[in-house]
């Protein structure tokens, strides 16, 4: 086989291939023995039948498509690792020659374009700097964890008077749109504590002086159902108000919601988690800001078809995967985000390019920095994004081997060590001027959700190819 690669553009090249009848044999052989084990002929054994006859009975047009199909992808392949090519996606094969000689001992020539990954020149990491958040954690910081501590050990009791800011409310409520009440229009015995936001806009404001048996009016807009950004009349019935009882904050509070004996115990761990917690956000955000310092630093040309591929899928999970459960098109979306369409696809697609470059950055530095992912690494990794998936790590690690995703997985660890390596290399300051430094682990941990969101698509247009 012969194969000779032009290159097109930065980002596209096309391969001239020509196969010789020796090599194509066997491709011409197979396609005579799967259609013999196919067909039946009156006369003859199946799996028996003569190349001569399959011609006469179904022509050699059928046989010769067969071997074609057979020894297309094999060549491109073969062509592809000879010129050492990182392909992205199908190639478009066009310009076959030669399929009606095969039979006769004929060449079998044919080209084929494909989009390949840009030529990248990484910055030297150690000119970026960036300034993150410090840690600090306050008496007021310690002071609103307690609070939460508290909620999450409160009580509630029905009381005889109005409904107030804070307390919490038993409703029914009826939506109409219309004049009508959908299907989806009602609801009952919903329990909602007032000022949460966490129901519908306006309620707040109806149900604020109202005692169990009142009832209230009010228009609002709403968000989700097969009614999504209409505008509805909503009347609302307080059947019981609540008051929330917290537990007083002292010693037996803390044995109560901890293994601490006393109060200044609990204070003081709480204090050191919230540290814990600044630290990891500190390290997430110097990797964000890294990271974008980066991309600036690197101009690449974008594969044509790979960003248009990666805008479609980008719009239709928004579509099928976030709105269409919600009961909400994109149009309704939009017109509740204040965007026209235009203005969508324009972020679609600037999400989309620091998508791909991001990938293809990180995926540079993996290869110049000739970064390996331990067995170790790849079960600590998959451990964590089965704690996100809510599965057991068995049960998605079965989900990843079974889906064909292993190495999507090594690719995000390998990724997130990347990014690792830049924020090592980087200066990072906080606001205070204090030079931040992180280790290994607390870099890797932080990076390692480094967003790739063209990874999944393209490895499996490569294993299509």
């Amino acid at each position: 086989m012969k194969s000779a690669v032009e290159t097109l553009n930065p980002t596209r090249v096309r391969l001239t291939v020509e196969v010789p009848f020796e090599e194509l044999k066997p491709s011409l052989d197979a396609a005579y023995k799967k259609i013999n084990q196919q067909v039946s002929v009156p006369g003859f054994r199946k799996g028996k039948i003569p190349n001569r006859v399959i011609d006469q009975r179904f022509g050699r047009g059928a046989v010769l498509e067969e071997a074609v199909n057979d020894a297309l992808p094999r060549f491109y392949t073969q062509a592809v690792d000879e010129g050492k090519i990182e392909v992205l996606g199908q190639p478009d094969i066009t310009n076959i020659e030669g399929v009606e000689k095969i039979a006769d001992g004929g060449d079998l020539k044919f080209t084929a374009e494909v989009d390949v990954r840009p030529e990248i020149t990484l910055p030297d990491f150690s000119t970026i700097e960036v300034t993150v958040d410090p840690i600090v954690v306050s008496d007021e910081d310690v002071d609103k964890s307690l609070e939460q501590l508290r909620e999450r050990f409160s009580s509630v009791k029905d009381v005889e008077r109005a409904a107030a800011a804070g307390d919490i409310v038993v409703v029914d409520l009826e939506a109409k749109v219309d004049g009508e009440v959908p299907e989806d229009g009602t609801a009952a015995g919903v329990s909602y504590e007032i000022g949460s936001g966490r129901l519908i806009d306006g309620i707040d404001d109806a149900v604020v002086g109202l005692e169990a048996g009142g009832t209230a009016t009010f228009s609002t807009e709403l968000k989700g159902g097969t009614q999504a950004g209409k505008t509805s009349e909503v009347t609302v019935k307080v059947t019981a108000v609540q008051e929330k009882e917290l537990p007083e904050l002292d010693d037996e509070f803390a044995q109560l919601a901890s293994e601490f004996d006393t109060l200044e115990e609990l204070k003081a761990d709480s204090r050191k988690r919230l540290e814990r917690m600044k630290e990891y956000d500190q390290a997430t955000q110097a990797q964000e800001k890294v990271l974008d310092a980066l991309l600036g630093l690197v101009e690449i040309e974008f594969p044509e078809k790979l960003l248009k591929d990666e805008i479609e899928t980008r719009k239709h999970n928004l579509e099928h995967h976030q709105l269409e459960p919600m009961g909400l098109t994109l149009p309704a979306y939009l017109e509740t985000q204040g965007k026209s369409e235009e203005e969508y696809l324009a972020e679609t697609e600037e999400q989309a390019k620091k998508g791909i470059k991001t990938q293809f950055v990180l995926d540079q530095i993996v290869a110049d920095e000739e970064l390996n992912v331990s067995q170790e690494e790849l079960t600590e990794h998959l451990i964590r994004r089965a704690a996100g998936s809510g599965l057991t790590p068995d049960q998605f690690a079965q989900q990843v081997v079974q889906g064909g995703q292993v190495p999507l997985l090594v690719g995000e660890v390998a990724r997130g060590k990347a990014l690792a390596t830049v924020v090592e290399a980087a200066k990072v300051v906080d606001t205070e001027g204090n030079e931040i430094n992180f280790d290994d682990d607390e870099a890797d941990e932080s990076a390692e959700t480094v967003e790739a969101p063209a990874a999944e698509a393209e490895a499996e247009e490569k294993t299509e190819a």
